[in-house]
């Protein structure tokens, strides 16, 4: 560590972009990304799946995993979540401080929850990446791991 990391990590400054670098730390557009993401964690603990819905543009592509096969559109997107208040009971979702750039934003997650079939509790962490359009979800990738 270089001698002004100690210094870096004590105190946070908001980002200032530079002229023409799309970024930004702070402003309205993280707000709205937290908003969708809140929305989107609200409605994984209720296992509403139109509340989930709800984020996603009609047209939008969620992928659960790197190496699954992407759900495309509205009704594909629900039938992927359709399941989970079937198998999971008393959820908690939370997310950790959004990044953005542009119309991208990413964040950390935490859900914990119990198997229904099992009562096996499970402890799930990972980073969800969306792209938004028209202040809905374009696309959201999510990379995480489960262990009990």
């Amino acid at each position: 560590m270089g001698p002004g990391a100690a210094t870096r990590s004590r105190f946070r400054v908001p980002y200032v972009p530079t002229p023409g670098s799309g970024l930004a730390y702070i402003g309205p557009m993280q707000q709205a990304y937290r908003e969708l993401l809140e929305t989107f964690g609200r409605g994984w603990e209720r296992g509403a799946v139109d509340e989930i819905a709800s984020v996603f543009a009609s047209d939008a592509v969620f992928r659960e995993t790197p190496f699954t096969e992407p759900s495309t559109g509205l009704e594909a997107i629900r039938a992927y979540w359709r399941d989970v208040p079937a198998n999971q009971a008393e959820v908690s979702f939370k997310a950790g401080e959004i990044y953005t750039a542009g119309p991208w934003f990413a964040t950390e997650f935490r859900c914990t929850y119990r198997r229904r079939r099992t009562g096996e509790w499970i402890d799930a962490r990972g980073a969800i990446f969306c792209e938004t359009k028209n202040g809905k979800i374009g696309e959201m990738r999510m990379y995480w791991h489960r262990q009990p």
